[in-house]
């Protein structure tokens, strides 16, 4: 079951409520009675993890998966080369990042 975050409009308490995805959102806030309880935008609780996936992948024939992986990383490779040539306008010239 997800866990939903809310926070009253009227009153500015938050909570965090264990529910059903099919439950009903919660209307009433705790602290102050108020019918004013709105779910809030929140981050993810997992996360992707691996070297991923091409579209590739999955259809037939072995020789255009590896033909697909491989012009992949050649752009993924030029891509970093050339973000690493020239600092970021943001980070400046002293970050530790060039």
């Amino acid at each position: 079951m997800p866990i939903y975050a809310y926070r009253c409009e009227s009153c500015g308490h938050s909570l965090d409520a264990l529910q059903k995805v099919s439950d009903a959102p919660l209307r009433d806030c705790p602290a102050c009675g108020a019918a004013a309880l709105h779910k809030q935008v929140t981050a993810a609780g997992f996360q992707l993890k691996g070297s991923g996936w091409y579209a590739t992948d999955f259809k037939g024939g072995s020789g255009s998966s590896t033909a697909g992986k491989a012009a992949a990383g050649a752009g993924a490779a030029a891509a970093t080369t050339a973000s690493e040539s020239a600092p970021a306008a943001s980070c400046g010239a002293s970050c530790a990042c060039h």
